[in-house]
């Protein structure tokens, strides 16, 4: 596995990532999906909660909180 991919809820605040990967299945996969998660969106981590969980990402024009447990599913590279 290639060291600089790493899961969604490990990007830091401010920073940019590119989607390599879905590693969940199911309804979660679908969901994803239909948020754009396909290769290559672009998502940036914008701030997080008072308490931690969930995380805001900006994905394709939109403010999308997604919980820890959802984005550790999603692999990303830092851009």
């Amino acid at each position: 596995m290639n060291e600089n991919i790493i899961p969604l809820n490990y990007l830091p605040l401010g920073k940019k990532a590119k989607v390599t990967a879905l590693i969940s299945e199911g309804t979660i996969r679908r969901r994803m999906l239909d948020l754009g998660l396909t290769n290559g969106t672009e998502i940036e981590a914008l701030q997080r909660s008072p308490s931690g969980d969930p995380i805001a990402y900006h994905i394709r024009g939109a403010v999308i909180a997604l919980r820890s447990e959802e984005a550790s599913k999603i692999m990303v590279v830092a851009i």
